[in-house]
């Protein structure tokens, strides 16, 4: 009996990870299922950074900033517009403001009409730009000095551009969040149909461990290793490949708008590091559970 069982005693003195076959189907799937969720975390990631930056950005940038529309007879509108000017630069909480020329409302139209908009031949209202100070002003009384002063002028402080575009923003973050947990959660479904695969794999090669002395706890162990070291390895190599692939994206430009700015920035670059740790986590957590449940069916 004694040299029947050993080899297996031979087996069970080496190394923990010799219960877990080191190559075969659950290997792969592993390692794939943990490189392919690590890739796309690094995107997720990368979306739910650019969205906050987005949503910061739109929101600071337009928080700011207000417009004074002037629609009036062409005989009052000089008038009309000095007054609106007078009105504003007297307001608390108005840092400056200052009507753009022909060259400006060109500018701003042509990405709609093109460069050859006669702008000097279309009756378009005058513009002031308003910038505030970090107290901001009081826009219904600003409104009411205004249609007393200048009839013909209308204030739009944002608000309705600001808001939904901050809140759109926001929900892009949450996507992206929402995501990182969907990814997570498809990672540990994964490694525990492959823990299962596995230990059912090599129900036999535990059984002869058991009879040599070899406890429920050694045999996990062996399994929860070999699958965190699976799981770590994989989420390294598709992180890597995710960040490269972030690396290429096309550089934040005002003519392409939010895609070209997915990606990092600074510091954000450091934070895919958590993945591979994530993931390892991930397969401990659920390596343990599928072997302690395994070995309970395998008594």
């Amino acid at each position: 009996m004694r040299s029947i069982l050993l080899p297996f005693l031979t087996f069970e003195e080496s190394k923990h990870a010799r219960v877990v076959p080191s190559s075969g189907f659950t290997a792969q799937l592993s390692l794939l299922t943990s490189g392919a969720m690590a890739f796309l975390a690094v995107f997720a990631m990368a979306l739910s950074f650019a969205t906050g930056r987005l949503a910061d950005q739109w929101g600071s940038e337009l928080a700011r900033a207000s417009t004074v529309r002037i629609s009036a007879p062409e005989d009052q509108i000089e008038a009309q517009t000095q007054a609106a000017l007078d009105v504003l630069l007297t307001t608390p909480g108005v840092a400056s403001a200052q009507a753009l020329s022909d060259e400006d409302e060109r500018a701003l139209l042509e990405p709609w009409f093109g460069p050859s908009l006669p702008v000097d031949t279309l009756p378009l209202p005058v513009l002031i730009e308003v910038q505030e100070t970090a107290e901001g002003y009081d826009a219904e009384g600003l409104r009411l000095r205004l249609a007393g002063e200048a009839p013909g002028a209308v204030l739009d402080d944002h608000t309705r551009w600001r808001v939904p575009l901050v809140k759109a923003a926001e929900r892009l973050r949450a996507l992206g969040l929402l995501s990182l947990v969907l990814i997570t959660g498809v990672t540990a479904g994964m490694i525990t149909l492959a823990a299962n695969a596995a230990l059912a794999a090599n129900g036999q090669v535990i059984r002869v461990l058991r009879l040599v002395g070899s406890t429920d706890r050694y045999i996990a162990r062996a399994f929860v290793r070999r699958f965190t070291l699976r799981g770590f390895t994989g989420a390294v190599v598709g992180t890597f490949f995710g960040m490269i692939a972030i690396a290429l994206l096309p550089d934040a430009q005002v003519e392409g708008g939010f895609l070209t700015g997915l990606g990092f920035r600074g510091a954000q670059w450091l934070w895919p590091a958590i993945i591979p740790v994530l993931a390892a986590v991930v397969a401990y957590i659920a390596t343990r559970v599928a072997a302690t449940q395994a070995l309970r069916r395998l008594m």
